[in-house]
């Protein structure tokens, strides 16, 4: 017996009709009646009297009406019992730097409003590095990018990044469009994350499949040194659009890599379910939300939303 069931034959009950009964709960006649039918095999009983003008509880509905209205407002106040509860505890939370660009401070926000007893610890590092902590149990959460994890993760595709180039206005080289293929930046000087760094690998494999190099001339694994030397002019860069939350002022230029393969992939990462605590579930629920709404709104330049 399900309590779907139970609120389906009350509603039914309340109204006297099949009908609108499921007009107003939203489902078609013939599924609604079919359950009321489970229903009463399940009790080896009829409940409902069927006529022409409608539906009437028999005198065992009429027992039952009882019990399942007092059934179904117990249970609805167990759910805002548990919503009301004070959830308190601790979670650690990994971002990338680009992550945490623009949804660190987001994060934070909802973590505060939504569970204030929460106490939130936030890593930014290299997604390698991430991986290394969730191994470790350093980390209850992450945000990475590589599909090879462990055993007992528990994995989650949560959005894809479109990249772009971007460098400080005058550079030589820049792209004149909104939009550039790949191509068109053999020439153009590169400021990249080392070859450790998984950015770094994906543009790597994204040129070979050309048969080309990029034509990098500074390698710099922080992001924000990365983005000073962008911004004094060294060279351009390559990265997700989550990086333009960063910019500040100034005039830049930055143009989204048309290729297909240009692309990176974010996975929601935790240890195994049974591993979590009720602090760490309830932060892994908030950061997908609000992952997913910065998306909706166009908060996170180039994401869009991993359908599962």
């Amino acid at each position: 017996m399900e309590l779907r069931q139970l609120r389906y034959f009350v509603k039914v009950c309340e109204l006297g009709s099949m009908g609108r009964a499921a007009l107003e709960l939203g489902v078609v006649t013939s599924a609604l009646s079919q359950q009321i039918s489970r229903l009463e095999s399940e009790l080896s009983t009829r409940l409902l009297q069927r006529q022409s003008t409608g539906v009437t509880p028999t005198d065992a509905g009429l027992a039952f009406l009882q019990q399942s209205q007092l059934t179904l407002r117990h249970a609805d106040e167990a759910v805002r019992a548990a919503q009301q509860a004070r959830l308190a505890g601790h979670v650690s939370i990994g971002l990338a730097s680009t992550t945490a660009s623009v949804l660190g401070v987001p994060l934070m926000r909802a973590m505060s409003e939504r569970y204030p007893a929460v106490r939130l610890h936030l890593v930014e590092a290299l997604s390698g590095h991430l991986a290394t902590m969730l191994n470790a149990r350093q980390l209850d959460l992450a945000i990475l990018f590589r599909t090879e994890t462990a055993r007992r993760w528990s994995v989650t595709p949560l959005l894809d990044e479109r990249l772009y180039v971007i460098g400080a206005a005058g550079l030589p080289g820049l792209p004149a469009t909104p939009r550039v293929r790949l191509a068109q930046l053999g020439t153009l000087p590169l400021i990249l994350p080392s070859g450790t760094h998984g950015l770094r690998a994906l543009i790597e494999a994204a040129f070979a499949r050309m048969r080309a190099t990029p034509n990098v001339v500074a390698e710099i694994d922080g992001l924000s040194l990365l983005m000073d030397a962008v911004r004094a002019g060294r060279g351009a860069t390559i990265q997700p659009g989550a990086v333009t939350a960063r910019l500040g002022d100034g005039k830049w230029i930055q143009a989204m890599i048309a290729d297909a393969q240009c692309s990176r992939r974010n996975l929601l990462a935790s240890v195994s379910n049974d591993e979590l605590s009720p602090a760490a579930l309830a932060a892994r629920v908030v950061l997908s939300d609000v992952a997913r709404a910065l998306v909706r709104d166009r908060h996170w330049p180039g994401a869009t939303l991993h359908e599962h």
